[in-house]
């Protein structure tokens, strides 16, 4: 699952990167705040990758999907985005789950001992 996760996190750091430069281009917004917003975002993006794995690492991510949705409302096109990495996070969990469970159960077969032959 982190290997998953970590690569949609890394995916969405650049986007937040790049959604910064578009900000940057409202007259309404000073570009301290934008940098300042799209720093923070961007730092959480790389320490989610760290702790995906622990208690509380996948609801933060979940979390972060939100806010990249809600930037949708300083750049309207991280609507679609912010849609779009939440589409990947969710397979991200999902299918990173199944990988490690099938892992586990392939260690956990090579690990007993194989019947004798009769």
């Amino acid at each position: 699952m982190r290997t998953l996760c970590a690569s949609t996190l890394i995916g969405e750091f650049f986007v937040i990167g790049f959604a910064g430069l578009v900000a940057m281009k409202d007259p309404d917004l000073a570009t301290s705040t934008v940098w300042t917003v799209s720093g923070i975002a961007m730092f959480l993006c790389l320490a989610l990758c760290a702790v995906v794995t622990r208690p509380g690492g996948v609801a933060l991510g979940w979390a972060l999907q939100i806010a990249l949705i809600a930037s949708g409302f300083v750049v309207p096109t991280m609507f679609f985005m912010g849609a779009i990495f939440a589409a990947l996070w969710w397979a991200s969990v999902h299918y990173g789950r199944k990988i490690d469970e099938a892992k586990a159960r392939f260690a956990a077969q090579a690990d007993s001992p194989a019947p004798d032959a009769v």
